[in-house]
């Protein structure tokens, strides 16, 4: 135990097992959290159809707010545990319970969101790196990549699955709707990508760009060995917002194009129905929100793996 090098060893072990206990624990505080969160939540939307319905929605005892507060009925808002409860129900014309059909279409839509999420990443990175190269080129470029957001996706959903039914037939595969919507879902991607990736490709110090220099390194090596790892942490911040970003364009591309087999189809659906089962649409809701938190905490486990292997923190 006097050699110094083993000690070393096990002084670096025991900060690593601290290290991940101290991470272990800082995950269970955020489950409780989000738990505690989610229970509140319930009390609150309970407690509000209780109080509701025992003064029987008397909307003139509210003059500020009469007009905006949802009425307490079972059609408006229907009780939390028939709304759990529906996840086990077999609609009829089914084989099969409704949380099993809503699986099924979460991983459709979950299908269009990673294809859409991929290549949003790859646009967004080569628009950031683009822009990064060249001062000017950011100067004017910059300005329409914000401005790209401003354009309403419900609108231009129709017109991108019609394009791709029309105009996509060269393609050595056979172009489905589904494809579509995660052009789509890449719309809503690329934008957190360019701008996180710009900033992160521009936040290395000039003394380390300049030893670079010093080195005779290339633009292309400075990339690789010095932006790109620095980036590496904006990255991550832009994906957790890209990947929950790419699930929403895959639900409204889904209902706006009027694409089935997902949640967005499902949830329109339901929407049409709502008179005989408020329920189903809660439930197809909930079931999209699980989906976006699912996305999110993959990206977040991703991140905090990656960066804690090279001994860095994510962005706060």
């Amino acid at each position: 135990m006097d050699d110094p090098l083993v000690r070393e060893q096990l002084v670096r072990q025991q900060a690593a097992t601290l290290d991940r206990r101290a991470a272990a624990g800082r995950g269970l505080r955020q489950v409780a959290v989000f738990s505690v969160f989610v229970v509140v939540l319930g009390f609150l939307y309970s407690g509000y159809k209780i109080f509701g319905q025992a003064i029987d929605d008397a909307q003139t005892d509210w003059p500020a707010l009469g007009s905006v507060l949802p009425r307490t009925d079972d059609l408006n808002m229907p009780p939390i545990l028939d709304i759990l409860g529906e996840f086990t129900v077999t609609p009829g014309g089914t084989d099969q319970i409704l949380g099993r059909q809503l699986f099924d279409e979460a991983m459709f839509t979950l299908r269009e969101a990673t294809v859409g999420f991929l290549a949003g990443i790859v646009v967004g990175l080569a628009i950031a790196i683009a822009l990064a190269r060249s001062r000017r080129l950011e100067r004017g470029l910059f300005p329409y990549v914000i401005a790209s957001q401003t354009i309403p996706l419900i609108a231009i959903a129709p017109l991108v699955i019609v394009w791709g039914r029309k105009n996509l037939d060269f393609v050595p595969w056979e172009w489905q709707d589904w494809m579509s919507v995660s052009i789509i879902a890449t719309f809503l991607t690329f934008f957190p990508v360019a701008v996180n990736g710009l900033r992160g490709l521009q936040s290395p110090k000039p003394e380390n760009l300049e030893l670079m220099e010093s080195y005779a390194a290339g633009w292309g090596q400075t990339l690789r060995r010095l932006r790109f790892p620095a980036a590496i942490p904006y990255l991550f911040t832009a994906a957790k917002i890209a990947a929950t970003a790419s699930v929403v364009g895959a639900i409204v591309g889904e209902i706006s194009a009027g694409v089935g087999g997902g949640l967005g189809r499902r949830v329109f659906l339901e929407a049409q129905r709502y008179t005989t089962g408020p329920e189903r649409l809660y439930a197809a809701v909930i079931a999209s929100a699980v989906l976006g938190i699912f996305v999110f905490l993959v990206i977040t486990a991703a991140e905090k793996f990656t960066l804690g292997r090279q001994g860095r923190e994510a962005l706060s």
